[in-house]
């Protein structure tokens, strides 16, 4: 069986999640790991049965062994990367965003389609088995024509402050996920944003100049409307939840719980909160994209969440950022408003 060697750049949180996770498949090696914090990393790499670690990614590009590469490095090092990594002819999996600015997306994208590679953009939600299977109900026809569409998106916590002031904003940073969500079940282009925040739960992110909490009205190329609903902070745990409705009923998703037992008594009815944070409620969902990713690569397959995927999230959270300053809907321009079906 053929095996992928793969080089991961960034050894943060996400890119030892990957290792990890890839560690566990049969079909796809990592072979190199790189990060500018090299101190302490050669040992943790040695437990993984990485070979090779450096302190500079260029050396990754340079391996012909090394046919694939995972950017989970800092947002404002992607684009520069991705070009780098095109050039090499290696196939790229890059976290999301691709960048803060979609002028530097789309260019960076330009290198892509010009050496002909691969490219993933990293949103795992695409992958979990309640908003996939929203999506396949949806596109099946099965709710009939889509009219609504119901996000809601809430972390049990705010990030450090440190984190917020490089994060791109609450838009760019939590919300893309979710507006990447929104054309992936409702099939069918955002063409106009209006967006409302406020800061109600950290003065800290506020004197930041970003927002802990969210509404976002959408309009589709297909005449639906959409609405997503975001907080910073659910004290109650990582609140995931998702509804399609259409001409013909409405799917609903709901939040994964430690268990689903519910217990009914003369004191009340009780059950688990939602799992806690998104590395425990994507588990699943970061080892699907990977293996798809992988897959891809392998049987010169299709990529389920490409690089124009990540192109139009971003672009939703630019005009949600100019709609919530302005005061104002935005209009999206497209050159062809209706998606293909992925």
């Amino acid at each position: 069986m053929f095996m992928l060697q793969v080089g991961i750049i960034g050894a943060g949180r996400i890119g030892k999640l990957h290792a990890d996770h890839i560690q566990h498949m049969r079909n796809v090696r990592v072979r190199a790991i790189s990060d500018v914090y090299i101190a302490g990393l050669d040992t943790w790499a040695s437990e993984m049965g990485i070979p090779v670690v450096t302190s500079d990614y260029r050396d990754l590009l340079n391996d012909p062994e090394i046919e694939a590469v995972f950017i989970c490095s800092p947002t404002s090092t992607h684009a520069a990367i991705i070009k780098e990594a095109a050039q090499a002819g290696k196939h790229i999996f890059c976290e999301k965003p691709v960048s803060f600015s979609v002028d530097t997306t789309e260019r960076a994208l330009e290198a892509v389609k010009k050496a002909g590679v691969k490219m993933q953009v990293g949103f795992n939600r695409r992958f979990d088995h309640n908003f996939k299977k929203a999506r396949d109900v949806v596109q099946a026809g099965k709710i009939g024509a889509p009219h609504l569409l119901r996000i809601t998106s809430r972390d049990p916590e705010p990030p450090p402050a440190e984190y917020i002031s490089k994060s791109g904003g609450l838009f760019m940073d939590m919300t893309i996920h979710d507006f990447d969500m929104a054309r992936y079940v409702m099939q069918s282009e955002v063409v106009e944003v209006y967006a409302q925040g406020a800061n109600l739960i950290d003065p800290q992110i506020g004197e930041l100049n970003d927002i802990d909490t969210a509404v976002v009205n959408l309009r589709f190329a297909n005449g639906a409307l959409g609405i997503i609903e975001n907080s910073r902070k659910a004290v109650y745990g990582y609140d995931q939840r998702l509804e399609a409705f259409g001409s013909e009923g409405c799917v609903t998703t709901n939040n994964d719980r430690a268990s689903t037992a519910i217990v009914a008594t003369a004191d009340g009815v009780q059950m688990d909160k939602p799992l806690y944070f998104f590395l425990e409620r994507y588990t699943q969902a970061y080892i699907q994209e990977v293996e798809d990713f992988v897959r891809a690569i392998l049987h010169d397959g299709p990529i389920v969440c490409d690089a124009n995927d990540g192109l139009q999230a971003e672009r939703i959270a630019r005009a949600a950022k100019e709609s919530l300053l302005s005061g104002r809907p935005v209009k999206l321009e497209h050159e062809s408003a209706p998606m293909q079906h992925q």
